[in-house]
């Protein structure tokens, strides 16, 4: 509708008329003047309110509602008011953006807070739950389950879909909704009752909350509740997304749909909220519930939430502590409050990272639990408003203990921090435990409000004149509990009025005790400080100084503290006593202090005793040799409590490390100068780093580290020769000195000494000295020293001389030069090694082989001079000129005469090449032999010899001069067209190997013979032959007047004779007609009708002397017919044919015509029965003249032989193809068990399932790639078959026989599924029902008394076990023998060997006889925590194990009074010592059962201490206590400590004797008479024999514990020979093992019989082993293709160890040697990205080849179809891989396939015959001579002959076997070699633990020995005394005298 308001002229000034909206504007007017009354002529203008003037557009954007004005013009003014109607709904954003700016607006991190709200609502919900209350928070990270998601789950009432839709509304609160449809049922909100701490989960209030949250953490939140006794679930779906969606169409953005299905149904559920189906399927467990499900969540949300997992789920458990853990919240001691509440978080996040789970009532972190247990008492009030506000409040104190406040930190809060090494504050602690924190915490309706705390009330601040320390009034925290009567937030962040209306007069605080009410007549005020004064004083522990010892004024401190300080001698920190003298350690100081403790410090005035805090205590730090009686204060509360005296000693141990105790030396230049080592004269000594060791041998860094802030004492080490003579004497001479500081990095650095020329004994002496004054000696003893002796001996050689050379010297004849060498001293001396002589000569060239030393000597062999001379009778004089490199007068000469030495070399004359001869004549040649300077030598059997080709051989003698002459035979050559021939003339000697033969060539000049023939062809046209040409011609044809000429070896025709036809041959017939030949004419020639068929063709004269050869090839004829060629003639059914089908055009005689063009394919066609024309296309192939049909496949139809027939014009083409079954689809189930089926639990079944693999139209497919496997559901049964999965047999069945099947009682179902390249195909299914075993046991139930209290060394209750069948029932089948019940101490899942088994009772009259009995079993007499669990045996073996039971053990009834420890016997003496009158000192006793477990902690009273004689003796002159006679102390909870107890100073006693100190109880209600406790103890009153007791009573303590301590060492050692000599015999059955196998190796035992030869062997054997290595063998080229997924180039990925297979398989596979194989797509793509689609890739992840093994072709079921020759090899087993073989594996299935290889090509053609005779496919065949047959049949021809073998890039050669029995070897040797070391160091150690055991074993006797002596001077001096044998024994108690033991022998 819309409203028009009239403000014409003349009219009623604005009058309004509501008209109709959906009619056009011009109908829209017309109503207008009717509606208003204008006549038709009015005119008016239509505007808006915002004066837009309305035309046709405008018009249909108006709204419903509009207002408009009826005006004259669109400026008129407004004569009246009018009222527009508008619409103000809120906008979405209202709703989805609110929780963001409510919870940043806080500042603090928003998602605890929002998280809080959704629980909020579900406490609310489960509030009137009887049983436990869950909330789950689930948060699904898993993307792989859908989109991210936030999910909370509680089990409460549920919502209808009216009080859902209530929820949905914004701020509809719950005192102002709806819950119901009908006013009969809706109800109104009531207040509930008043709880304690106002814990009533009302804290769903407001109808905000749960969308301002929702909407903060996502975009979109669904909520699916069913309320109690329905049968629906409601489900409401609010989507930012949609909310947009809707206000872009304009459509009502507040309105929406409840989705009411039934429980469990998911059918709406999309794919991307997959995880909504599990919490779907939960529905139908649940009575009620409601599941908040949030998605869109942001990801900075979703970072935090798995980041700050435990940060967040603090701060949750922080908000509802007092809901989670009850009214009393978390306290540790008290457990008797528990909350039914658990709030469950869980987080899932996407594998491999697994499930975190957490309760939020397993926080133990949060703030207020760390308030509760950290608090020792609390003061409880409450508060009350005018306006019936209630508040609960509790104070909790948190108490100073020594040296730290216990008040607990919040990370949350900024405090001051405290320096650790603050004097100023000597106690370490902050004056402020509390800080600057507010003191309570706020909690609303039992929730904590985050952001608001109260700083404190008026009656809890410290009054002006109070005499508690301020920090007092830090130590205590608090917490307030109020109703909804105090405002809070929408968000529940923060209280609105709760500081103003507690601080309002009106508000009265009364305080409360116990369960008593509050006392308003109370001063709240003065309560509060009663009780902080109490726990001030009661709980507050400071130090106790002890032992005043004056006052003293300290120096070194600051100004505040210059007054009087007392000084102590003991303090009490702690329950320890630090008194001087004693051992300490210090904290968080720096250095850490080590010492002994001088005195105590106090800061003030102070007289005595006194407890105080702060103070400080003198230590000197100690060893003091180290730190020179360093001394310092340090805080007291910086003295380390945890450090023990043997962690202290072992410090000060490591400060005695820093002394220096040794010196290491080394050599950094690698020149070692060994001890006692020999070096040459003129060596210099060095360079040579020192380093200063301590006792355990670690560096000190060259200086004493006392600790100071010099860095310690520095230290030099001095350096000093001494020189002996060749022959020692005493007192050696100082040659030299140097000193060296210390150098960061290498010590204490020598340089290279003076050289050491004179010969003898040397001694290098190092010393350690002090840097500053150059002492040897620090602390009283001397530094550490080395001496290092050598000798010198004589230098490196530097000269030398010639000795005698030999007087037949011969050109190129080896001699030898020999020479003396001396030093640079004149001493003889050894050559220099590896000395490389010149050796020069005038006129001649020298050379040599090696040379050799010995001694002094060193010669040079294998000399050879090389030269002319005049002749080889007379010689000449030459200078030799030896030069050796290296030394310092290196050359010498020496005068030669040489003659000419042994042949080496021909020379024939004439030296003009070629020489000319004509054919036919002889040839003369002259001949010398020469030496290898060129000489002319004679020498006896210097035979030449001279071969020519076709010739006999020539010989001359040259023994005598050196020279000869050689005439041959005439020459007779063929020469064709008077072309000259050439010859070769080899000249030899046959008697000198060594010389290198001579070749001259001869030139034959031509004859008059026939030498050439030329053939031509007349026809139409001439046709001249070309000697091996190819000749066309059409196949079938005749090659007709062939003719033919002869020529000579001049170039002239010869005429054809009768005689030369005679000798004319042709090779294609052998009818030949004389007469034709003489004319010259040939036989004509049938031409074969193949064209592949191309025949050689030859003629020839007198047996091939001259002959004239060519080749006809035959090409086809006119076309006949059409061809088609079938690549397979088997297809499945819906597969497509694999490979083009090609058809061509052929001649009469089958040859291809190349005839048809490209235009043919728009005229072919193909019919056949059930083919799909849809794919079928025909493609025009260029290079074979021919066309392609692809895309034939057969859709329907029988199995078996389909006719397809192709036409083209007039021709056509018939071929037949076998169709088979199609690809595997489906399972069938043939046969199986009997239906219905029903198993017994536990069982199986003996009938098989048959599962039939059928294609899509149900016919048989036997596909064995196809994989069949069995799954169950629901999963909660286990079915065990024969196999779980197994590929399809040969005719697509599979079989499975289920052998087992366990579970419940019930209905299932058994599912077959096969997988066929990883798609699954479904199957049938059969459904089997379960039955219980009755015979079966499961369970054992155990039922006792679960009120019993279990006593130490009581009884147990009767336990009854019931034996629970499979089916429920109890079994009475089995004996009492067969149950045991088991116990152990403390709580674990698996029973330890230490668990006591206790047997079942026997059976009474009135038991239950399905029920075995355990009674009367005995409690453990110690108490504490045991496990109790029961087990059934069956056949000896533990079947069955019941739950396990944890018990306490308490501790029974009190009967005596007793020590925590047992104290040793005191003697005491007449003395005023009080250290020497000191009975007992710390002992704590306590009342205890008879098993001496403390009990009784509930009683109080007194305990009487008094001393009576031994053996009820009487005596008069008893010793008095200390004080009094009898002594009384308070005993408090069944303990009392004594602090030390003494008798009097002069106190009366009989000397030497023995008295009883009694301590008895006396308690107020004693349960039992209590036994006392009583302590004997010795007196002595004489000061000589006290001391003399006192020395050997000490001295026998001392020896005691030394022999128990040698004892253990004994009985440690003795295992440790043991386990040594079972370690000794474990290597002996090990090195026999490993020798068997060497044995078997070949390797001979002698060779291993030490370490040595085994290291000898090794060395030979690695050495072979590289040698291999080394070796040069055949490898593919490399290449730089490498990454984490790429494989290799094909070439790299095998190797070949056959050559020949290597090769023709390298050519075979050319093409793909150098493609790149991957292991993804991806990497595959990057790479022809790089390399811009140049390089060959293939990725592993794209290739699908049939699995396994296929047979050679005539191997069938394991048998051969014929007997093949050839040696036929599938050439993919002749691989060898060199990476991961299952991808190489599949690589070459790919690209070599099934290829075969064989010897020869003749083999390789028969054996395609024969199989493809048996009906088989034959793939291609390679041979070893490098032909190659095709799987199409097509062999020959340059494409399939392989190149030479260096033109093919062939696979590598593997390493020969000898290299992998090597390297077997080689690691047998070494685990022999380490076998033999191990076993030979156990052995070593065994021995030498065998000489400790006698040591100690002897040490023992010594000391028992002694001991026997201490016992008799004890005696002596007792002698006339009553008294003890052993004054140090305890009462009751014996000490262990060491026993004799056997000497136990190795």
């Amino acid at each position: 509708m819309i409203n028009v308001y009239n403000y014409l002229p003349n009219y009623q000034q604005g009058l309004k008329k509501t008209l109709k909206l959906g009619l056009e504007l011009d109908d829209f007017l017309r109503l207008v003047h009717r509606e208003f009354g204008l006549p038709p002529w009015q005119k008016f203008c239509l505007v808006t309110t915002d004066r837009t003037v309305v035309d046709h557009a405008k018009f249909k954007e108006l709204q419903d509602d509009s207002t408009l004005y009826l005006l004259q013009s669109e400026d008129q003014d407004l004569p009246v008011a009018a009222k527009e109607v508008i619409n103000f709904v809120p906008h979405y954003n209202t709703l989805i953006e609110s929780g963001t700016f409510e919870y940043f607006a806080e500042g603090q991190e928003s998602l605890s807070c929002s998280l809080a709200e959704l629980v909020d609502n579900s406490l609310s919900a489960t509030a009137k739950n009887t049983g436990v209350r869950t909330i789950e928070i689930r948060l699904l990270f898993d993307k792989t389950f859908g989109k991210s998601a936030v999910v909370v789950l509680d089990n409460g009432c549920g919502m209808t879909s009216k009080q859902l839709n209530n929820w949905a509304v914004y701020r509809l609160s719950k005192f102002t909704r709806e819950n119901s449809r009908f006013e009969s049922e809706r109800e109104n909100y009531a207040r509930p009752e008043p709880v304690p701490r106002s814990l009533n989960s009302d804290i769903s209030y407001f109808g905000v909350g749960g969308k301002q949250a929702a909407f903060h953490i996502g975009t979109s939140v669904r909520m699916i509740s069913k309320p109690r006794n329905s049968p629906d679930v409601h489900e409401l779906v609010l989507s930012k997304d949609e909310f947009q969606k809707k206000e872009k169409n304009k459509e009502d953005v507040y309105k929406g749909t409840i989705l009411n299905r039934k429980p469990g149904d998911f059918s709406h559920i999309t794919h991307e909220e997959s995880y909504l189906q599990d919490i779907i399927k939960e529905e139908t467990r649940k009575e009620s519930f409601t599941a908040v499900v949030i998605t869109g969540v942001c990801p900075g949300h979703i970072d935090y939430l798995k980041d700050c997992f435990h940060e967040w789920t603090r701060q949750l458990a922080h908000i509802y502590h007092y809901y989670i853990h009850g009214v009393n919240g978390n306290h540790k001691m008290d457990q008797s409050q528990k909350s039914n509440i658990d709030i469950l978080v869980t987080l899932r996040e996407k594998p491999p990272k697994g499930l975190r789970q957490k309760n939020l009532r397993e926080v133990q972190d949060d703030l207020q639990t760390l308030y509760i247990n950290s608090a020792v008492d609390t003061f409880e009030f409450k508060a009350e408003t005018s306006d019936d506000g209630c508040l609960d409040g509790i104070l909790r104190y948190h108490p100073f203990l020594y040296d730290k406040e216990t008040y607990p930190k919040d990370p949350k809060t900024l405090q001051a921090a405290v320096e650790e090494d603050d004097d100023e504050n000597p106690s370490g602690i902050m004056n402020q435990a509390r800080g600057k924190r507010d003191i309570f915490e706020c909690f609303w309706n039992g929730r904590l409000i985050p952001y608001t705390t109260v700083s404190e009330f008026d009656w809890c601040c410290r009054p002006s004149r109070s005499t508690l320390p301020l920090e007092c009034f830090s130590r205590f925290s608090g917490v307030l509990f109020t109703n909804d009567k105090f405002r809070v937030n929408a968000s529940k962040q923060k209280f609105m009025d709760l500081e103003l209306k507690l601080k309002h007069k009106d508000a009265h605080f009364t305080p409360v005790f116990n369960v008593q009410k509050a006392s308003k007549n109370r001063s709240i005020q003065k309560e509060f400080i009663q009780w902080l004064e109490k726990c001030h004083s009661q709980f507050d522990k400071q130090v106790k100084f002890i032992g005043y010892q004056g006052p003293v004024k300290r120096t070194g401190v600051s100004i505040k503290k210059l007054s009087d300080w007392a000084v102590f001698s003991t303090i009490e920190l702690d329950g320890k006593r630090y008194k001087a003298g004693d051992l300490v350690k210090s904290q968080k100081t720096q250095p850490i202090y080590y010492g002994k403790v001088n005195q105590f410090y106090l800061h003030g005035d102070h007289k005595g005793d006194v407890f105080a805090t702060g103070g400080e205590v003198e230590i000197t730090r100690v060893p003091e040799t180290l730190y020179d009686n360093y001394t310092r204060a340090i805080p007291i509360s910086k003295i380390d409590r945890s450090a023990t005296i043997e962690t202290i000693k072992n410090c000060i141990e490591i400060d005695i490390d820093k002394l220096p105790a040794k010196l290491s030396i080394s050599w950094p230049k690698g020149n070692a100068l060994p001890q006692n080592a020999v070096i040459p004269a003129g060596t210099p000594l060095g360079p040579l780093a020192v380093e200063i060791l301590n006792r355990k041998e670690k560096s000190i860094s060259s200086r004493i580290n006392t600790g100071g802030q010099g860095g310690g004492i520095k230290l030099n080490v001095g350096l000093r020769i001494f020189f002996h003579g060749p022959k020692e004497v005493k007192q050696p001479k100082q040659i030299s000195y140097f000193s060296a500081p210390y150098i960061t990095g290498h010590g204490h650095w020598f340089n290279k000494n003076v050289s050491l020329t004179d010969l003898g004994k040397y001694t290098l002496a190092l010393k350690a000295e002090l840097s500053e004054n150059k002492k040897t000696s620090y602390g009283g003893r001397e530094l550490p020293s080395y001496e290092h002796k050598f000798t010198v001996k004589e230098g490196n050689a530097e000269n030398f001389t010639f000795g005698p050379l030999t007087t037949s010297l011969r050109i190129g004849v080896p001699f030898s030069i020999p020479m003396q060498m001396t030093d640079s001293y004149g001493h003889p001396t050894k050559p220099p090694p590896n000395l490389q002589p010149v050796v020069e000569c005038s006129d001649l060239a020298v050379s040599f082989e090696t040379t050799s030393a010995s001694g002094n000597s060193f010669t040079i062999q294998g000399v050879k001079v090389i030269g002319k001379l005049q002749n080889y009778q007379h010689s000449r004089r030459f200078d030799l000129k030896v030069t050796l490199p290296g030394l310092k007068k290196q050359t010498q000469f020496v005068k030669i005469s040489p003659f000419p030495g042994n042949p080496h070399s021909l020379l024939v004359k004439p030296e003009v090449k070629p020489v000319k001869v004509e054919n036919g004549n002889p040839v003369s040649f002259a001949v010398e032999v020469l030496d290898e300077a060129g000489n002319i030598t004679a020498n006896a059997k210097q035979i030449v010899r001279c071969q020519i080709p076709g010739l006999k051989l020539a010989v001359t003698d040259c023994s005598s001069t050196g020279t000869g002459q050689i005439v041959t035979e005439p020459v007779n050559l063929k020469i064709i067209n008077g072309e000259p021939q050439m010859l070769q003339a080899k000249f030899e000697m046959p008697s000198q190997k060594h010389i290198a033969a001579i070749t001259t060539e001869l030139k034959v000049m031509p004859s008059s013979r026939v030498s050439r023939m030329e053939l031509f062809c007349e026809g139409e046209e001439r046709l001249e032959l070309k000697y091996e040409e190819k000749i066309q011609w059409q196949a079938g044809g005749v090659l007709e007047n062939l003719l033919f000429k002869l020529y000579d070896e001049s170039g002239k025709e010869v005429k054809v004779t009768p005689e030369i036809a005679s000798s004319i041959k042709v090779n294609w017939t052998g009818d030949i007609d004389q007469r034709a030949l003489i004319m010259g004419r040939l036989p004509d020639i049938q031409v074969s009708t193949k064209v592949q068929e191309e025949r050689f063709h030859q003629v020839s004269y007198r047996d091939h002397s001259v002959s004239f050869s060519f080749t006809i090839v035959p090409y086809p004829d006119e076309p006949a017919r059409l061809k088609a060629i079938v690549p397979e003639n088997t297809v499945k059914l819906g597969e497509t044919v694999t490979g083009p089908i090609k058809l061509m055009f052929v001649d009469q005689y089958d040859n291809v015509t190349n005839r048809l063009t490209s235009d043919c394919v728009t005229s072919m066609a193909v019919e056949a029965e059930g083919l799909d024309k849809s794919n079928i296309a025909f493609l025009w192939e260029e290079s074979s003249s021919s066309v392609a049909v692809s895309g034939i496949r057969f859709n329907s139809g029988p199995l078996g032989t389909r006719d397809v027939c192709f036409t083209y014009g007039n021709y056509t083409e018939h071929i037949n193809f076998k169709v088979t079954a199609g690809i595997p689809t489906k399972l069938k189930l043939l046969s199986g068990p009997e239906m219905p089926l029903q198993i017994l639990n536990g069982t199986g079944i003996s009938t098989p399932f048959v599962v039939q693999l059928c294609d899509e139209w149900g016919n048989p497919s036997p596909d064995q790639r196809v994989v069949v496997e069995t799954r169950t559901t629901p999963s909660t049964v286990k079915v065990t078959t024969s196999v779980t999965s197994q590929p399809a047999d040969a005719e697509g069945k599979a079989a499975f026989t289920v052998v087992y099947v366990k579970g419940s009682k019930g209905y299932y179902q058994l599912e077959f599924v096969g997988c066929f390249n990883r798609k699954p195909i479904p199957g049938p299914h059969v459904n089997f029902s379960i039955i219980p075993d009755p015979n079966k046991p499961v369970t054992l139930s155990v039922n006792y008394d679960t009120s019993a209290r279990f006593l130490a060394g009581g009884t147990f209750p009767v336990f009854s076990v019931a034996v629970v069948s499979d089916a429920g029932s109890e079994m009475t089948t089995f004996k009492s023998a067969d149950l045991s019940m088991w116990c152990w101490k403390g709580e674990s899942l698996t029973r330890p060997e230490s668990a006591t088994r206790l047997v079942c009772s026997k059976p009474m009259e009135n038991d239950n006889k399905c029920c075995y009995y355990f009674r009367d079993k005995k409690i453990p007499p110690s108490v504490g925590t045991y496990t109790i669990q029961f087990s059934l045996r069956v056949e000896n073996t533990e079947v069955l194990f019941s739950n396990q039971i944890i018990v306490n053990v308490v501790a029974n009834q009190p009967v005596k009074l007793g020590p925590e420890c047992q104290p040793q016997t005191s003697v005491v003496y007449y003395s005023r010592d009080i250290a020497n009158r000191t009975l007992v000192e710390n002992m704590t006793l306590k009342i205890m059962d008879q098993h001496g477990n403390p009990t009784g902690q509930n009683l109080n009273g007194k305990v009487s201490v008094s001393i009576k004689c031994a053996d009820g003796e009487q005596s008069r002159n008893l010793p008095l206590l200390e004080g009094v006679g009898t002594l009384q102390i308070n005993l408090k909870d069944g303990s009392t400590h004594i602090n030390r107890l003494a008798i009097r100073e002069n106190s009366p006693g009989e000397n030497g004797r023995r008295y009883i100190l009694i301590f008895k109880p006396e308690v107020v209600i004693p349960p039992t008479s209590l036994g006392p406790f009583e302590l004997p103890f010795h007196f002595y009153n004489d000061f000589d024999n006290q001391q003399k007791v006192s020395g050997l009573t000490k001295k026998k303590h001392e020896l005691t514990v030394h022999v128990e301590k040698l004892n253990e060492t004994h009985s440690s050692l003795v295992r440790l020979r043991e386990l040594l000599t079972r370690s000794v015999l474990d290597s002996n059955i090990k090195e026999e093992a490993l020798k068997k196998v060497l044995k078997e190796s070949r390797i001979p035992a002698l060779q291993l019989s030490s370490i040595q030869n085994i290291d000898s062997l090794l060395q030979e054997k690695t050495a072979e082993k590289e040698r291999i290595e080394r070796t040069p063998r055949r490898a593919f080229p490399s290449s730089n293709c490498s990454g984490p997924d790429i494989l290799g180039k094909v070439g790299h990925l095998a190797h070949i160890s056959d050559e020949d297979a290597a090769w023709v398989i390298s050519w075979h596979l050319s093409s793909e040697m150098d493609c790149v194989i991957t292991k993804t797509t991806a990497e595959a793509q990057r790479i022809f990205r790089d390399e811009h689609g140049r390089q060959q890739i293939m990725a592993l992840d794209s290739i699908n080849v049939h699995q396994g093994s296929r047979p050679l072709p005539h191997m069938k079921q394991g048998r051969e179809l014929f007997s093949p020759v050839g040696n036929p090899v599938c050439a993919r087993n002749l691989l060898i891989y060199t990476t991961e073989e299952e991808s190489c594996e599949l690589v070459f299935k790919t690209i070599l396939g099934n290829t075969i290889l064989m010897d020869d090509i003749e083999s390789a053609t028969n054996y395609r015959k024969a199989v493809i005779q048996k009906g088989n496919y034959c793939p291609t065949i390679l041979t070893r001579d490098g032909n190659r047959l095709l799987f199409s049949g097509k062999f020959g021809g340059a494409q399939n002959k392989a190149p030479k073998r260096h033109i093919v890039k062939m696979f590598g050669a593997p390493l020969p076997l000898r290299y992998d029995t090597l390297q077997k070897e080689i690691d047998l040797l070494i685990q022999y070699r380490s076998t033999l070391e191990k076993k030979k160091i156990e052995e070593d150690k065994r021995h030498k633990t065998i000489q400790k055991l006698h040591e100690i074993e002897q040490e023992v006797e010594e000391t028992e020995k002694e001991l026997e002596e201490i016992e008799k001077q004890l005696a002596s001096v007792r002698s006339g005394k009553r008294g003890p044998e052993d004054i140090s024994e305890p009462s009751g108690l014996m000490m262990k005298r060491p026993r004799g033991r056997s000497r136990d022998t190795p």
